[in-house]
């Protein structure tokens, strides 16, 4: 259980930052060539991601098995990917937003799948 609530707490972290990462790219700022901030989300999401995988081989809910959780490992992916487009690959504010906006709808995806344990997508 104790796991669980990690989890939760580094994918809420991991999200506030990007969040934060977001912010500081529209505005132009210079704290994103600051170590930390360039750092600190790789740290946080890889011991998501390890925090995770543990907990699905804990409670055995394989991809392959619980469909629920292979939904939720592709919209996790997907919001990986519009969180790569947003902060590297877009080049004008409106597309940012647009993958900002993308990307936040794949987390509520993710949430809600999360917390009812069931399909929305497959």
């Amino acid at each position: 259980m104790v796991l669980k609530h990690i989890h939760m707490l580094l994918a809420l972290l991991s999200v506030s930052l990007f969040i934060l990462r977001f912010i500081l790219q529209l505005k132009g700022s210079g704290i994103l060539q600051k170590k930390w901030i360039k750092v600190t989300p790789h740290v946080i999401d890889t011991f998501l991601l390890t925090a995770g995988v543990v907990l699905i081989v804990q409670y055995q809910l394989y991809p392959t098995n619980v469909m629920w959780m292979a939904e939720k490992l592709v919209a996790v992916l997907a919001y990986i990917v519009c969180g790569f487009y947003t902060l590297k690959l877009a080049r004008t504010n409106f597309l940012r937003w647009f993958g900002f906006i993308g990307a936040m709808g794949w987390v509520l995806l993710v949430v809600r799948i999360a917390t009812s344990k069931s399909n929305f997508l497959f």
